[in-house]
C-alpha cells in the first residue's frame, strides 16, 4: 500500500487529469463553434453563388469547395501566440524558493539530461542552473498517467529514478529512462501533447511549468544585462553614452572564457579588441628587449579592462595578458566599437520615410469612415475564414464601386484562446499607422459577439497561395516582394513596433500586384533598448531568441525576413522538420546547418545569412542605418528602391481580380445592438 504522500500525488494526478478532460471539452466546444461559424459562412456564400450562377458559370461553385481545402492547408502553418508574459509575485517568489532543496547528485543528473536534450542543451550554463534550481520533485505510482496524449500542458519533465512508457495511438514508442527528457515543447507554449506517458515503475521526476520556466530565463537575461551595462558604465571614456547606446554595446560584446594560465593575449602579436574582466583575475607581463624572463606589470581583476589602446588604432601587442584561475571576460572589436561610435547622434530609426507614407485614394473620404456604421456595408462574399473567424469583401451600400474588407472574429473564441491583449495592440498600432506597404485599417466595430475591423481590400491573394502556383521565384520576383516587406518592417521598426509573423501568408497583394503586410495578433511595441518575452510567431520562421526566451526586440524580424527570402527562392523552409520540436531545434542549430538549394544565388545566400545571424545585434539591419544595410546589399544592387516607393515599377504579377458580381444579392451584416468603436478596451 502507498504513502499517504503517494495517495496524495496520485489524487493530484486524477484532479489534473479531469481539470484537463475539461479543458479539453471547452476547447472542442469552441472548435465546434468555430466549425459550425465556418459552415454558416460557407452555406452564405454558397447561397450566393448559386443566386448568381447564370452569370458565373459553374467555375464560382469550385471556388467554395476550394476555401475549405486552402484553410485545411494552411491550418499547418498557423500562428502560435502565447499568452503576454509578465512574471507576477508568487511566481518569482515560489522560484527563490525551491531554489535549495535539492542535492549535488539530483542538479547533475537534471543538467546532465539537459544537455542531451536538443532543444534545452542551447541554453547556457547560467540559465541552465537556474532552471535546476527551481525544479521540483514529484514521486509517481506504477501504471499512473504523467502526461495523457491530446491534452494541453504547461510542464516539462526530467525523469530521475524508474521507468516510463511513451505511447501514441496506442502503440509504445519507446521507454524512457533516468536522465530523459519529455514535455519541454509545453515550456514554450501550449501545445497539444502528440503521445502519452505512463509509469512502468514506481518513478521520482523533476518537474518546472512554464511560468516558472519563463520567469527564470527572464530574471536570468535581465540579471546579465544589468551587470554588462554595469561594467560599462564604469569606463569612464563610455560614461557619456546615452542608455540605448550602452545596452546596444552590450548586445554586441562576446563573453569569452579562459581557463587557468591561458593566454588572453600575447605580446608582439596583432589585434583589435577591448576586454573588459567579468570574472576573475589576469596578469599583464612585460618581455623586456634581451631579457627571457617576463616582467609582472600588474594584476587585474573583475570589473577592470585592458587593450582599449586597440579601439584607438594601435594594432600591436605591447604586453601579455594570462588568466589565473578562470576568468570570463567582454571582448568587443574595434569596428564594431567605431560603427556604434560613428552612429552616435545619426540613428537613421529617427529619420522619418516620407516615401513609404500611405497615400489616400482620390475617392477615399475621411468624412465617409467617420460617419459610417456597420449598416451601412453590405457583404459581398467571404475572402477566408481565421482562427476568430472570417474576413468578408464589402462595399459601401452608397457606393458600390469601392472595395473593402471587413475582419469579423468572435469575442468569445479571443477571450478563450487568451488573445484579448493581442487583438487590442494589433488595432490600436494599425489604426496609427500610414505606409502604403502596410494594409491600412479604417475603422472598428463591435455588437454583442463580435469584432469588426474595416480594412482595404488587398484582391490579388498572398504570397503563399502565388508561391504554391510557382513552385518557388526567381531573383526578380522575390526580389520585388521581400523589397515590400523590407519598407513594411522599416516603417514599423521607426514606430518601436515588432511584427514577429513575417511569412508569405501575411503577405497580401494589391490588385496592382504590390505587396503589403497585413494584420497580426503578433503586432507589439517595444520602447528602445527594451525586449519582450512572450512566445509568439509561426514555427519555421521564429527566431531562437523567441526559442529560447532569452528576450526579443525589433532584431527578430530581421531572422524572420532572411527565413521569408529563403522560402521564396527555393520554395521551402531552412528550418524544418516532422514534428514541431524539430522545426524548433534546427532553428536554434542555425542558419549555417540549413542546407540552401542551387536555387538560391550566392548574393542572395549572403544575405540570408547575414539577417539569419544568432545574435540579434550581429543581423544585417539591427546597426545604425537600420534597413538602408540591407538596401546596399549585393542582391539589391540593381533595384529602384524610388520607383518601388513611387509605385513606378511593373511587380512579377499582375492579379487578375475578381470583382463583386453586379445585380447580385449581397447580405447585410445582422441589426441590433452594433455601435461605431475606436476603443474596444471594454470587450
Amino acid at each position: 500500500m502507498g504513502t499517504l504522500r503517494d495517495l496524495q500525488f496520485a489524487l493530484q494526478l486524477k484532479i489534473e487529469e479531469l481539470r484537463q478532460r475539461d479543458t479539453l471539452i471547452d476547447e472542442l466546444e469552441l472548435e465546434l463553434d468555430a466549425k459550425d461559424e465556418l459552415i454558416r459562412r460557407l452555406q452564405e456564400e454558397l447561397d450566393r453563388y448559386r443566386t448568381s450562377m447564370s452569370l458565373s458559370g459553374p467555375s464560382a461553385v469550385s471556388a467554395a469547395n476550394s476555401t475549405q481545402i486552402e484553410d485545411n492547408q494552411r491550418a499547418k502553418r498557423l500562428t502560435v501566440i502565447s499568452e503576454p508574459f509578465s512574471p507576477d509575485p508568487v511566481t518569482i517568489a515560489m522560484v527563490s524558493q525551491r531554489s535549495c532543496n535539492k542535492s549535488q547528485e539530483s542538479r547533475r543528473l537534471i543538467q546532465a539530461a539537459f544537455m542531451k536534450n536538443d532543444l534545452l542543451r542551447s541554453l547556457d550554463e547560467e540559465e541552465i542552473r537556474a532552471v535546476t534550481a527551481c525544479m521540483y520533485r514529484c514521486t509517481i505510482n506504477q501504471g499512473c498517467s504523467v502526461i495523457q496524449e491530446g491534452t494541453v500542458g504547461d510542464q516539462a519533465f526530467v525523469l530521475e529514478e524508474g521507468r516510463l512508457d511513451v505511447t501514441k495511438d496506442g502503440r509504445k514508442l519507446f521507454t524512457a529512462e533516468p536522465e530523459d527528457v519529455f514535455g519541454e515543447l509545453a515550456l514554450l507554449y501550449d501545445c497539444t501533447h502528440t503521445y502519452s506517458v505512463s509509469a512502468q515503475t514506481d518513478s521520482k521526476l523533476w518537474v518546472i511549468d512554464r511560468k516558472s520556466y519563463q520567469t527564470v530565463l527572464m530574471q536570468c537575461g535581465l540579471e546579465h544585462l544589468s551587470h554588462s551595462v554595469e561594467l560599462l558604465r564604469s569606463l569612464p571614456f563610455l560614461q557619456p553614452l546615452p542608455e540605448d547606446v550602452i545596452i546596444k554595446m552590450c548586445g554586441l560584446m562576446k563573453e569569452t572564457k579562459y581557463a587557468d594560465g591561458d593566454y588572453i593575449i600575447c605580446q608582439g602579436s596583432t589585434g583589435d579588441s577591448f576586454y573588459i574582466i567579468s570574472k576573475g583575475q589576469v596578469t599583464i607581463t612585460e618581455k623586456k628587449p634581451g631579457r627571457e624572463e617576463q616582467v609582472m606589470l600588474s594584476e587585474v581583476s573583475g570589473r577592470q579592462w585592458f587593450g582599449e589602446k586597440f579601439l584607438l588604432g594601435e594594432n600591436i601587442r605591447t604586453v601579455s595578458v594570462m588568466a589565473v584561475g578562470e576568468v570570463t571576460c567582454l571582448v568587443i572589436d574595434r569596428e564594431i566599437f567605431e560603427d556604434i561610435m560613428d552612429g552616435l547622434g545619426s540613428d537613421s530609426r529617427q529619420e522619418p520615410q516620407r516615401s513609404n507614407e500611405f497615400k489616400m485614394k482620390p475617392d477615399e473620404d475621411p468624412a465617409l469612415f467617420t460617419s459610417s456604421t456597420l449598416s451601412d456595408f453590405q457583404i459581398c462574399r467571404t475572402l477566408g475564414v481565421g482562427e476568430f473567424g472570417h474576413v468578408d469583401l464589402v462595399q459601401l451600400k452608397s457606393n458600390i464601386k469601392r472595395n473593402f474588407a471587413m475582419r469579423v472574429l468572435k469575442k468569445k473564441l479571443i477571450l478563450s484562446g487568451g488573445q484579448r491583449e493581442h487583438i487590442l495592440k494589433e488595432q490600436h498600432i494599425l489604426k496609427e499607422a500610414r505606409c502604403q506597404f502596410l494594409i491600412r485599417v479604417y475603422k472598428t466595430f463591435k455588437d454583442v459577439d463580435q469584432l469588426y475591423i474595416l480594412t482595404e481590400a488587398c484582391l490579388g491573394g498572398d504570397l503563399c497561395n502565388l508561391l504554391k502556383d510557382k513552385g518557388h521565384f526567381d531573383d526578380c520576383s522575390a526580389r520585388f516582394y521581400t523589397a515590400c516587406v523590407v519598407e513594411a518592417l522599416a516603417f514599423l521598426h521607426q514606430q518601436g513596433v515588432i511584427y514577429r509573423d513575417v511569412k508569405p501568408e501575411n503577405v497580401a497583394l494589391d490588385e496592382h500586384g504590390y505587396a503589403k503586410l497585413i494584420g497580426s495578433g503578433c503586432l507589439k511595441k517595444v520602447d528602445t533598448g527594451k525586449k519582450t518575452w512572450t512566445f509568439c510567431g509561426t514555427l519555421g520562421y521564429i527566431a531562437p531568441e523567441i526559442i529560447l526566451s532569452k528576450g526579443h526586440s525589433i532584431f527578430a524580424d530581421l531572422w524572420s525576413l532572411g527565413v521569408l527570402m529563403f522560402e521564396l527562392l527555393s520554395g521551402r523552409l531552412p528550418f524544418d522538420g516532422s514534428d514541431s520540436l524539430k522545426i524548433l531545434t534546427a532553428t536554434v542549430r542555425g542558419i549555417d546547418q540549413a542546407e540552401f538549394p542551387q536555387s538560391i544565388c550566392k548574393d542572395a545566400c549572403s544575405l540570408i545569412k547575414k539577417l539569419c545571424r544568432s545574435n540579434p545585434s550581429q543581423r544585417l539591419g539591427s546597426q545604425n542605418i537600420g534597413v538602408k544595410d540591407i538596401q546596399k546589399h549585393k542582391w539589391f544592387e540593381e533595384f529602384n528602391w524610388d520607383g518601388l516607393h513611387r509605385r513606378t515599377l511593373t511587380p512579377p504579377v499582375i492579379p487578375k481580380v475578381k470583382q463583386p458580381l453586379e445585380g447580385a444579392t449581397c447580405a447585410l451584416y445582422t441589426e441590433g445592438s452594433m455601435e461605431p468603436c475606436t476603443d474596444w478596451d471594454d470587450f
